[in-house]
């Protein structure tokens, strides 16, 4: 029963866990201009999601060891160290972006100013990376993360044509005053949003926090294989919402009030209630797993201790890292930047340093010096070799789509 139970609360918390700001805004963006054709490119970015973590999770269970363990000692230390900068840098624009998000969020709770909140956010985030237990953190943010389902009530209760958003959905054309190279832009974005490449260091470190091993493989692919599908899920009822409400408005998202706007309309104020927990909790929870990664990737390339199981004074550069990278995102924030504008450029270069991460694993995957017997199969390989092919096409055109459409303006 125990482990049912741990099958069903992992399979939650990966629904709640999956959605994060990327995920919020660009939905909703992208549902406001082009309303459902774009869904295609949530599909594709949950299954690559899907492939990406289920290799790392099988890879930190069979080995016990983690993501950027495994990258410095397959790649060598120059190839590793550019793949490290690269990865931090992307991981700590996207944490800049989470808490940016809790302040947005807290700001519609609240309507006092994002900027006296993000401090507030940054140094609630390092109490719980310092003091809670690494599966409660976990599951409270995952579960309650899980009321962005209000996002699919609300949309049932708008009654939308559901006709005209299957048509939107299967003619997958941009909308009359787009070009296509938005278009691309925007579906690069959301392959983005899909696979931040934060989801998998987390999910890998997480799945050595917890002490996996080989009997652990059936929980970590029903986490995956069944949480991270109905989490897309969720995306796509964002998408819905805006489709249904915003584009025929002719309003573009670029607020966070405008995202759950439609909930508001369709299920009331307790429907707005709901949609701010949620948010406040699914853009906290990043902020904790993007403050752990960053961690993770500098402690685990360069060997020194680390995890939340230990204690502060036993990785102290660990637990360092993740303060400073804290009053980082802070300091930019602090600036004045619009969190929606880090948000929308951190989901773009998050496109463009995938294959840093995704080649490596993906080559370990294959290596019984790492995991014995549980090799990729055939099938498996040649799924994740298409991915692989998707991916570097998708890192090539995400700079220049970008300069082109300046930044889908």
């Amino acid at each position: 029963m125990k482990k049912y139970f741990a099958v069903a609360l992992g399979i939650l918390t990966a629904i709640g866990g999956f959605v994060d700001i990327g995920d919020l805004v660009t939905n909703a963006v992208v549902g406001s201009r082009f309303g459902m054709s774009l869904a295609w490119a949530v599909v594709v970015g949950v299954v690559g999601i899907c492939l990406f973590a289920q290799m790392s999770g099988r890879v930190a269970a069979i080995s016990g060891r983690a993501t950027f363990e495994i990258i410095r000692e397959r790649l060598g230390p120059r190839a590793g160290t550019a793949n490290l900068v690269a990865s931090l840098l992307i991981t700590i624009m996207t944490l800049t972006a989470e808490v940016g998000g809790v302040a947005l969020a807290l700001q519609l709770a609240s309507g006092v100013q994002p900027l006296l909140w993000i401090p507030v956010a940054a140094f609630a985030v390092w109490l719980v990376i310092w003091r809670v237990k690494f599966s409660i953190m976990e599951n409270v943010a995952g579960v309650l993360g899980l009321s962005l389902v209000v996002f699919g009530v609300a949309l049932f209760l708008l009654g939308p044509d559901w006709g005209e958003l299957k048509d939107q959905a299967l003619q997958q054309t941009s909308h009359p005053r787009e070009t296509p190279l938005t278009y691309w832009y925007y579906a690069i974005a959301l392959f983005g949003a899909a696979m931040t490449p934060y989801e998998v260091f987390f999910f890998s470190s997480g799945g050595v926090e917890e002490r996996w091993t080989e009997k652990d493989l059936v929980t970590s692919r029903a986490n995956v294989l069944v949480g991270f599908p109905l989490g897309g899920v969720l995306s796509l009822f964002i998408a819905g919402c805006a489709a249904t409400v915003l584009l025929p408005r002719g309003i573009d998202v670029d607020a966070l009030s405008q995202t759950v706007l439609p909930v508001a309309m369709g299920a009331g104020q307790l429907g707005l209630a709901v949609v701010i927990l949620g948010v406040v909790a699914a853009t906290f929870g990043a902020a904790l797993e993007t403050g752990l990664s960053a961690g993770y990737a500098l402690a685990q390339f360069n060997g020194w201790s680390w995890g939340k199981f230990r204690r502060p004074a036993q990785a102290a550069r660990f637990h360092l890292t993740i303060i400073i990278c804290l009053i980082v995102a802070v300091l930019v924030l602090l600036t004045g930047i619009d969190p929606i504008l880090v948000t929308e450029y951190s989901v773009v270069f998050s496109a463009v340093a995938l294959p840093l991460t995704y080649l490596p694993i993906l080559v370990v995957a294959n290596d019984p010096q790492y995991v014995g017997e549980h090799t990729n199969g055939r099938l498996l390989n040649a799924v994740s070799s298409v991915y692989l092919v998707i991916i570097m096409v998708a890192a090539i055109a995400a700079i220049p789509l970008m300069i082109l459409t300046k930044a889908g303006a």
